[in-house]
């Protein structure tokens, strides 16, 4: 390395670590890479895992579904906890039709159907609920089988609306059964009913909701019907405990309700087509109707060449079999939501509880405190006729329901987490493009209310609750108000951070749309994250931290920046890198680039990486999905400080992005237990998909991304729609510490550590040069602010 090429700083800096680097370039990550491992899998969907994230920490789940679908067919082997499916379990409840991918709290779990064999005696899951072996299931996209302990076989797929079910009975069955429950959830249920429609149908809807005990007042409905390939030769119902031979129709009782089929054994098969709907029964059928395969097999098919589609959008080569299971299964992940919410005829459940009729797809499940940091991103890249729907969605959701959402389960608002995350999410979408003029200036006008005003009626929106003290004096006061749990104004000080990204976000969609005054309104609000923070604050030799305020600017709770009050799922220590937007500002209160280049080597344990990635990401940073209080480090499984390790992108040193995303990797394997916290809906996943990639957009809104050392010697994007991205980065591996060279973006050298989303789509073919010692590459300029 050229220690002259740098600026005085930076040679510093590096004088400093150079003792460090010295043996510092291997890791025990995976096993060398493997020979002709630089060609693109045949079929990537081989290296997909769905069982990964499939615990407590990931909260993933392993069923069928498809790209965005509105169905997700999975196991339960528990109710009313996360995904409903454990793989320390070893009994199946059933399978339920809906399901949501790596969130912390119980729900959805919908219409759960069992098959069963002999005399059906009890409506009670633990009863009936079957012993399985993992070794006995198959875990493929758009697939899940099962070989129970009974004998029977199990078989799910699925379309973008409808779940398919294939049950295989043993031979000597002295009768054939399928259960279907309607009541009982895997999250909270309020109403609903069944009904046994003719000889081969069974239809019926339930009211869900309470998402994470936020409000408790949200709801939702949604619909089912379910067609049978062959004659039932029995029925019944129940409610609760009570099962009722020969009768048709129950409603929910205090817990349960549900109906059974009966079947004679001469055939060993029994299949069903389930169609799902957030609007009615009608649409349930017209949705099964509409996309009814033509057999098991050739919807199980479908539903692979779709996902093959999918997973080569964003293609990988080289590396080991671990890093493209690894990837693969990540990028896999990242696609399961938002969810598919209209009918086939475009109906969709808005939020005033009426059933509207909308020309694009609609959408709906919407974690946007998670999502608008990094899935979102990948999302627009890939799919961005999608997110253009996906956010038009989100206008629909404000002039049906009168504002705009938080956290959209269904057609409610759950008002969980804090902040302002639809904000960005939106200008992001606005900033690639993928916005029609009227729809733009219609979320603006959504988006510039959400950023100055207050629901009227908080138990149904509650917006920007902080707004009237954020307003008035720059920061929100903090205030502990009685059934506001995750409230604004009880995590003043992280949604304060969050509210100034959002509207320095804002600004830039109101310049580019001509609003001049509101965008210098908002332009002005970039900084106010400045208004936290305490000078006399110090923690591990440094001084000055954002600390939460109450209206009348004194400081509250904690001062220690790893306990302090009013920061949602963090500390300040992690929370003290929300400021991307304005860096600059951000490093001078911190003393300086080079001061806050070594407050991010604390905080990532740099001496320590630098010689041991492996070491340092197990021992010195957060571990376990709800691990992120009392702590000064890193925090990788969890949204607040994700973007933190492209800060050095701003500090001169970009080169250690790259280490801190390597460390990063030993923390994600090929297991079941390969995910270290909630994926919520993707957020992680694409996380790790953008690092191993070597693109990301830290400052979301901005449109920009920042380039790391990608970690296979090939990726391709391929945009719908658009023209192929070749990145080539010879000699690239997870498996130790390397660095950027140089980069050159068709002829041209590109001595940037960020590239416009326009440019990168414009750029053909990147090819990164790699070092195994740190380099100057892309230090000659900090990447813009917002």
């Amino acid at each position: 390395m050229d220690l002259t090429t740098l600026s005085p700083i930076t040679r510093t800096r590096t004088r400093v670590l150079a003792t460090l680097l010295a043996g510092a370039t291997t890791m025990a990550l995976a096993t060398p890479a493997e020979a002709g491992g630089s060609r693109f899998a045949e079929d990537p969907t081989t290296l997909v895992d769905t069982s990964i994230g499939n615990n407590g920490d990931g909260t993933t789940f392993p069923g069928a579904t498809t790209p965005f679908g509105m169905v997700q067919l999975s196991p339960d082997t528990q109710l009313k906890k996360y995904a409903s499916y454990d793989y320390a379990q070893d009994t199946t409840l059933g399978f339920s039709h809906t399901h949501l991918s790596g969130v912390g709290c119980q729900t959805m779990g919908n219409f759960r159907f069992m098959p069963t064999t002999g005399a059906v005696t009890t409506s009670d899951p633990a009863k009936y609920g079957a012993k399985f072996s993992h070794a006995d299931e198959t875990r493929q996209p758009g697939y899940y089988g099962v070989k129970l302990a009974n004998g029977i076989g199990a078989e799910l797929t699925a379309t973008q609306r409808t779940g398919q079910h294939r049950y295989t009975f043993p031979n000597g069955a002295t009768s054939e059964n399928v259960l279907i429950e309607v009541g009982e959830s895997n999250g909270y249920t309020y109403a609903g009913d069944v009904h046994v429609v003719g000889d081969d149908t069974v239809e019926g809807w339930l009211q869900g909701g309470n998402f994470c005990w936020e409000t408790q007042k949200e709801r939702y409905r949604v619909f089912f019907s379910a067609k049978f390939d062959r004659k039932f030769t029995g029925f019944g119902t129940w409610t609760d405990n009570k099962l009722t031979p020969n009768q048709r129709d129950a409603k929910l009782g205090s817990q349960r309700t549900g109906a059974w089929l009966t079947f004679g054994t001469d055939s060993a098969q029994v299949g069903a087509s389930v169609g799902l709907s957030y609007t009615s029964i009608d649409g349930a059928r017209l949705n099964r109707g509409a996309e009814q395969p033509k057999s098991f097999g050739k919807a199980r098919k479908a539903a692979h060449d779709t996902w093959e589609d999918e997973l080569n959008r964003l293609r990988v080569a080289g590396g080991t079999t671990a890093d493209q299971r690894t990837y693969y299964s990540a990028l896999y992940r990242s696609l399961l939501h938002p969810s598919v919410g209209s009918d086939v005829d475009g109906s969709y459940r808005g939020f005033d509880d009426a059933v509207h009729r909308s020309r694009d797809t609609y959408y709906q499940m919407f974690s946007l405190w998670d999502t608008y940091r990094s899935q979102n991103q990948l999302v627009a890249l890939l799919h961005p006729d999608k997110a253009a729907d996906m956010t038009k969605s989100v206008l629909k959701i404000y002039q049906d329901g009168g504002w705009v959402p938080r956290w959209a389960l269904a057609g409610g608002e759950t008002n969980v987490m804090s902040g302002d995350p639809v904000t960005p999410w939106v200008v992001d979408n606005y900033r690639r493009g993928l916005l029609d003029d009227r729809t733009a200036r219609q979320l603006f006008d959504a988006l510039w209310r959400n950023a100055n005003e207050v629901p009227a009626d908080q138990s149904i929106f509650r917006g920007r609750d902080g707004n009237p003290s954020y307003v008035e004096n720059g920061w929100i006061g903090y205030q502990d108000l009685p059934g506001y749990t995750y409230g604004d104004t009880r995590q003043a000080g992280s949604a304060t951070l969050e509210y100034a990204l959002a509207d320095c976000a804002l600004s830039t969609m109101a310049a580019g749309l001509g609003y001049g005054d509101k965008a210098a309104t908002l332009r002005a609000r970039c900084g106010n994250f400045a208004h936290l923070w305490d000078t006399s604050v110090e923690s591990h030799g440094f001084t000055g931290f954002p600390r939460t305020k109450a209206a009348d600017g004194t400081g509250v709770g904690d001062p220690d920046p790893a306990k302090s009050t009013g920061f949602h799922e963090g500390t300040p220590w992690q929370y003290q890198w929300l400021a991307q937007q304005d860096t600059a500002k951000l490093f001078g209160l911190m003393g300086g680039p080079a001061q806050a280049e070594q407050r991010l080597d604390t905080f990532f344990d740099m001496p320590l990486l630098l010689t041991d990635p492996a070491k340092a990401a197990k021992d010195s940073w957060v571990h376990g999905a709800y691990d992120y209080h009392n702590n000064f480090a890193f925090n990788p499984n969890n949204e607040p400080d994700l973007h933190a390790p492209w800060m050095y992108s701003w500090t001169g040193a970009p080169w250690k992005t790259s280490a801190v995303l390597r460390a990063a990797r030993t923390l994600f394997t090929d297991t079941p237990y390969g995910m270290p916290g909630n994926d919520d809906l993707g957020t992680i996943s694409s996380w790790l998909v953008f690092g191993m990639a070597g693109v990301f957009e830290a400052q979301p809104g901005s449109g920009t991304y920042l380039l790391s050392t990608p970690m296979f010697e090939k990726v391709e994007i391929r945009p719908a729609g658009g023209r192929k991205i070749e990145i080539e980065a010879p000699g690239a591996s997870a498996a130790k510490l390397q660095y950027t060279k140089d980069v050159r973006i068709g002829h041209r050298d590109h001595g940037r550590s960020w590239i416009s989303h326009d440019d990168l789509l414009r750029a053909g073919k990147i090819r990164f040069s790699l070092s195994d010692t740190p380099t100057a590459w892309g230090t000659s300029s900090a990447p813009p602010a917002m």
